[in-house]
C-alpha cells in the first residue's frame, strides 16, 4: 500500500503511537490531521510537528464525531485515511463501587468511538483513491489483562468489530488494517510502572512499532503483529490459562488488596 501523498486523519495524536505515525507518515510526504481533547496538548504537538493539522475532538463523543466530519471534509477533502488510535487504559477492581456512568469510559473511548469514526468516514472514504482503515488495538485483545476489565473488553471487541469490517468491505478499495499493539512506552502504561514497579524494558520503544506499523501496511498486511504481540498470539492459543495467568500477576494488588 502507498504511503505517500495521502491524507490522513489520526486520532489521539498528541502522544505515544499517534504522535510517533503522525511524524512518521509527515515524513513520507503526507498531509496528516491530528485530534485530541486538550488543546494544550495539541498545541504543544503543533509546535513541534509545524506541519501537522490539528482539530479538537472528543472520539468518545457522537456530537464531535459528526462535527469532526463536516470540518475535515470540507478542508480535506481528499481526505483518504483514518487511524482510529485514540484510547485509554485504567487499572480497575470491579469489587469496588463506582458510578454506572463511569465505568463505560473505555467503551465510550476505545470501541464506539471508532465505531462511530468509521460509520461517519465510511461513505467518503469509499469515493477516495488508496483508502484505508487503520484501527490500533492490542496484545490484551488476544488475552485480557484482567486488572483492566474494561479496557480488555474494548480491544477484544474492535479487534472483532475490524475483522467483520473486513468482511464487509472485501468487495470494496478499502483496505482495512489491525495493528495489535503490544505493551509499550506510552503514557498509557506509566501507571503500571509507577505503582506496580513494572520492567519498562519490556515496553516496546513507539517509534521502533510505528516503524514496523508502516512496513506492515506498505507490505499489505491486514494484521501486524510488533514485538511481544507475536508471543501473545501464539501463547493465547497454546496455552491460554497460563497466559491470563501471567497477565494477572500485573497489578494483582488493585484486584485483590495488598498483603
Amino acid at each position: 500500500m502507498q504511503l505517500q501523498n495521502n491524507t490522513i486523519l489520526i486520532t489521539g495524536g498528541t502522544s505515544g503511537f499517534g504522535y510517533e505515525f503522525a511524524s512518521r507518515l509527515l515524513a513520507l510526504g503526507n498531509t496528516v490531521i491530528i485530534t485530541g481533547r486538550n488543546a494544550v496538548k495539541l498545541q504543544a504537538t503543533k509546535q513541534l510537528l509545524p506541519a501537522v493539522h490539528t482539530i479538537e475532538s472528543d472520539v468518545s463523543k457522537a456530537e464531535d464525531i459528526a462535527h469532526l466530519y463536516d470540518v475535515v471534509t470540507r478542508q480535506f477533502p481528499r481526505l483518504n485515511i483514518i487511524i482510529n488510535n485514540a484510547g485509554e487504559m485504567r487499572k480497575m477492581s470491579l469489587q469496588q463501587p463506582r458510578e454506572l456512568t463511569d465505568i463505560t469510559r473505555e467503551i465510550e473511548i476505545n470501541l464506539m468511538g471508532p465505531i462511530r469514526m468509521v460509520q461517519q468516514f465510511l461513505p467518503h472514504l469509499i469515493k477516495q483513491q488508496n483508502p484505508a482503515i487503520i484501527n490500533v488495538t492490542s496484545g490484551i485483545a488476544l488475552s485480557p489483562l484482567p486488572v483492566s476489565p474494561i479496557y480488555s473488553s474494548s480491544k477484544s471487541g474492535l479487534r472483532a468489530y475490524t475483522q467483520a469490517l473486513r468482511m464487509q468491505l472485501r468487495k470494496t478499495n478499502i483496505k482495512v488494517i489491525e495493528l495489535i499493539a503490544p505493551g509499550a512506552a506510552t503514557p498509557l502504561n506509566d501507571i503500571f510502572i509507577q505503582e506496580d514497579g513494572f520492567n519498562a524494558k519490556l515496553l516496546m520503544d513507539p517509534v521502533k512499532l510505528v516503524d514496523v506499523a508502516i512496513k506492515g501496511i506498505q507490505k499489505g498486511k491486514d494484521e501486524i503483529f510488533p514485538g511481544l504481540s507475536k508471543m501473545i498470539r501464539i501463547l493465547s492459543r497454546i496455552a491460554p490459562k497460563f497466559m491470563i495467568s501471567q497477565l494477572a500477576a500485573m497489578g494483582a494488588s488493585t484486584m485483590y488488596g495488598k498483603n
